[in-house]
């Protein structure tokens, strides 16, 4: 069983589980930018199948999109953990997670089409879920309303909190066996 510590602020752990399969989440860089805009069109390409556009109009609505959030995410959320999951030494996702007094935030969880279905993200929630129980917090997330990645939230325990038009606003409260650590 994991033990769900507390790191210093902005520290990234991962669950053991995932640590001794090679992976690691480390901070993200200048130099991962390549990567995160690859990520992020991965994340929006099954919408994107629904216009007439070309691949290269594709990519080139995807990266726009990228820049926007980047930014965006930078600009309002200046206290969040970027980070970049890597399988030994090869980005494959990517974490950001915000701190607050009451609750963890996930800002964003993403991997890479090629490694979804593995059980990495589910290993990744657990794990944030436990640390914040631990923590006497909760964990929400914003999702959107078409994301597969829902059944997993709501698997874990995640409910609906409010409806924000295209997503809903989800949240994961621990139960008292799990702030204590009794399971």
């Amino acid at each position: 069983m994991m033990t769900p510590t507390e790191p210093p602020a902005g520290a990234f752990v991962l669950p053991s589980t995932l640590v001794e399969q090679g992976f690691v989440l480390r901070p993200e860089t200048e130099a991962d930018i390549p990567f995160l805009r690859r990520l992020y069109a991965s994340t929006r390409w099954d919408e994107l199948a629904i216009t007439n556009w070309s691949d290269a109009e594709k990519l080139a609505f995807a990266d726009s999109q990228f820049g926007l959030q980047h930014q965006h995410y930078r600009a309002f959320f200046p206290t969040t953990a970027w980070g970049v999951l890597e399988d030994n030494d090869v980005p494959v996702g990517r974490l950001y997670l915000e701190r607050r007094d009451t609750t963890f935030h996930i800002l964003d969880i993403a991997l890479l089409p090629e490694w979804r279905g593995r059980g990495i993200g589910t290993a990744i929630m657990e794990w944030i879920c436990a640390r914040a129980g631990a923590a006497g917090k909760s964990v929400t997330i914003a999702v959107e309303k078409f994301n597969p990645a829902q059944t997993l939230y709501r698997r874990l325990g995640f409910r609906e909190i409010a409806d924000h038009g295209p997503h809903w606003e989800m949240e994961w409260r621990a139960t008292p066996d799990e702030r204590t650590g009794i399971n």
